[in-house]
């Protein structure tokens, strides 16, 4: 069974917030509605959901990046309070994730590529390169859904901070000071309540920040939620789908003047759920300092960041509190830092903006694989760490607009094993030690032309590329029960991708009605991979990771649109990929093939006096997914397709308190979601239908 974390303090606390606000909403409403002072009209900005066209601020604008480039935005994950993560990355094109609904770890998945650090996870910029090897993804983020103000992704070569990967990048980034301290008071915060049937439960959160001066503010946040195993559309319970998390957030600011910033934050994510076939803790604590020196001078736009990120999971048994892993303990240690600058200025009529500066991360996996045999087991000690140095330059003339990138990135992998006799390889039997680096310097070029207001094709050559982890070199041990082995390889070569793609942004505003936006962003890419690293399975039932021969290659088209004219919304994202990546071994890691077709797409309005009511329908659609011959031996080598409709509304009072309720798979249908696992499951996994409400009072 779990262990269930206190909880009672927190529940009272926002229990309490939410109340308290209530109780003074019909009073404050009343006083408004008898005074008729006369109120400005609503400027675009401050509906809702304004922010699925984003217009400048916090979010970075995706439709003005010359690449493919999304965001998730603070209002579309606050108008899914209660559900998964998995829900916001997979409405974004071209993404999706390794779907285990007893795992609460995120693992994403960009054009068919993830785990490994093939797809960069980071948490405020600090990198999660947790692995682990088994029936389920080579990798996971733990972050708790309660803390999230907004999701970038970028899809393909990230030549910058967070780059060193071979897809892309994904950073969930967490409410800052700023995103709860606003109009002008030095305190602001929010504390929310959710309830859900179909085992959802309940869930709470409290955030607050406070200003003391001009130089020293503070954040604190402390979230809880304990859902339970849920049904899927037929009714039929999915075992083992609960959780207990506890998490905390505490951030700090220090501005001595104009020109300087500090910024300290740590994180705490304490979960027990059951996944794996074992009952598990996840541990993950964080520890980050940034400093920014942004003066007046547009050749100085400075900025250093240091991180250490610890991660422990921990087996506690089975079902029957035995087990042959019971005891596993795999702890993974990072640290890193980054530094960069961006400088602005002409070379005659061209205007140049330099972006340039290095990298350095390292983890460090230990691990103890079972209580009775803490060595030998699939998942593997060792180091491994990263230096990437960079530089991008974009040149401006006229409409053209050049951006050319380097960065280069050097690995070294250390650690050590055994070999047996009679291995798949042909090596020698007997101990072994691996101390490798290598480098590469990855180009990547941009071309973009401005020539309107609204219209921006580009074109881009980029490649990228992804050294082999410690799991993939330092497998070993046999499956439980004996009737498989598993062998390292230290000759892994690093992965190498090349690419090309050609896109382009429209932006429009006052298309149909004053004031309304429109916003597209189209691209194809075209993408190569040599050495692409998954599973073999040689005679006798031997497993190990191996390089594949020759160049696997996906392609595919993705198209994100948004329109928003202030009492009607609407945006959509459609990816289509064709991919010819080699299968995996089942119950070696999981399949990562997405679906050929993946539409999504949010339509609603918005009524009452400064649009306060705003309601709408979310669709969801897949179809059938490959995942490879060798992953269903005894079956289709497909997976059926399907479709999913929601609704949601939600109110804002005049103080500051506002309910959401949303149903989720309206229509109750049966279906597994795409790029699936749990180990021996039998019965379809997708969530039948869901009734959440969310109370939450802003102060």
């Amino acid at each position: 069974m779990l262990n269930r974390h206190h909880r009672l303090a927190l529940l009272a606390c926002t229990a309490t917030l939410a109340l308290s606000a209530a109780s003074n909403t019909f009073a404050q409403e009343t006083a408004a509605a008898q005074t008729e002072t006369e109120k400005p009209e609503a400027t675009k900005g401050e509906t809702y959901l304004s922010t699925i066209v984003v217009k400048g601020g916090r979010d970075a604008d995706p439709y003005a990046k010359p690449g493919p480039s999304s965001t998730v935005t603070t209002d579309e994950i606050q108008l899914q309070a209660g559900q998964e993560t998995d829900d916001l990355l997979r409405s974004v094109p071209g993404t999706s994730t390794a779907n285990n609904p007893q795992n609460p770890g995120v693992a994403v998945n960009i054009r068919g590529f993830e785990g490994s650090g093939r797809v960069n996870m980071m948490i405020d910029g600090v990198r999660q390169n947790f692995r682990f090897t088994g029936h389920e993804a080579q990798g996971f983020a733990y972050v708790d859904p309660a803390f999230l103000a907004g999701i970038d992704v970028t899809r393909g070569a990230v030549t910058g901070v967070g780059g060193g990967a071979l897809a892309g990048s994904v950073n969930f980034r967490t409410y800052d000071i700023e995103d709860l301290i606003q109009d002008g008071k030095n305190y602001g915060g929010h504390a929310a309540v959710t309830y859900g049937t179909n085992g959802t439960d309940w869930s709470e959160s409290l955030l607050g920040a406070y200003r003391f001066n001009d130089v020293f503010s503070v954040l604190g946040g402390i979230s809880k939620s304990d859902p339970g195993n849920y049904e899927n559309g037929d009714g039929i319970e999915v075992p083992f789908t609960e959780e207990d998390l506890l998490s905390g957030l505490l951030k700090a600011e220090i501005t001595p003047d104009k020109d300087h910033s500090f910024k300290f934050s740590a994180m705490s994510y304490d979960n027990d759920f059951f996944a794996n076939s074992y009952f598990q803790n996840v541990k993950n604590q964080t520890l980050s300092a940034n400093y920014a020196y942004t003066p007046d001078n547009e050749l100085i736009d400075f900025h250093a960041n240091a991180y250490y990120n610890r991660l422990k999971m921990q087996y506690d048994g089975n079902i029957t509190g035995g087990g042959a892993a019971k005891g596993r303990e795999i702890t993974d240690t990072g640290t890193g830092f980054d530094i960069s600058n961006t400088s602005l200025f002409d070379l005659g009529e061209v205007a140049v903006r330099a972006n340039y500066g290095v990298e350095y991360f390292q983890d460090d996996y230990d691990v103890i694989n079972s209580a009775t045999q803490p060595s030998g087991g699939v998942n593997g000690d060792g180091e491994n760490s990263t230096t990437g140095i960079f530089s991008t330059n974009t040149f401006t003339y006229g409409m053209a607009e050049l951006t050319a990138g380097l960065r280069y990135d050097r690995y070294t992998i250390e650690g050590s094993g055994a070999i047996s006799a009679f291995n798949p390889l042909g090596m020698p039997a007997g101990p072994y030690n691996v101390d490798e680096s290598d480098g590469r310097l990855n180009p990547s070029v941009t071309v973009a032309l401005n020539p309107t207001g609204w219209l921006q094709p580009y074109v881009t050559y980029a490649e990228t590329s992804r050294a082999p982890t410690v799991n993939e070199t330092f497998a070993g041990g046999s499956h439980p029960g004996g009737f498989q082995m598993f062998f390292p390889n230290p000759f892994l070569q690093p992965e190498i991708s090349k690419g090309w793609e050609i896109g382009a942004n429209i932006r429009l505003d006052d298309v149909i009605a004053a004031g309304d936006s429109f916003r597209l962003k189209a691209n194809y890419f075209h993408q190569r991979v040599d050495n692409y690293i998954t599973a073999a399975l040689g005679g006798g039932m031997q497993v190990f990771f191996v390089n594949n021969p020759g160049e696997s290659t996906v392609q595919g088209f993705e198209l994100q649109a948004a329109y928003d004219a202030g009492y009607v919304f609407g945006n959509l994202a459609y990816t289509h990929t064709d991919s010819e990546l080699p299968s995996q071994i089942n119950g070696f890691g999981v399949q990562s093939f997405l679906p050929d077709d993946i539409f999504s797409a949010t339509i609603g309005a918005r009524f009452l006096d400064e649009q306060r009511l705003t309601v709408g329908s979310r669709f969801y659609a897949v179809s059938n997914a490959f995942i490879g011959e060798v992953n269903a031996p005894s079956g289709s080598p497909f997976v059926a397709g399907y479709g999913l409709v929601d609704l949601f509304a939600n109110y804002k009072f005049e103080n500051g308190f506002e309910l959401t309720g949303s149903v989720t798979n309206l229509f109750d249908k049966t279906y597994t979601p795409a790029s699936s696992t749990i180990a021996g499951n039998t019965v379809d996994t997708g969530r039948g239908r869901t009734f959440l409400v969310t109370a939450k009072a802003k102060f």
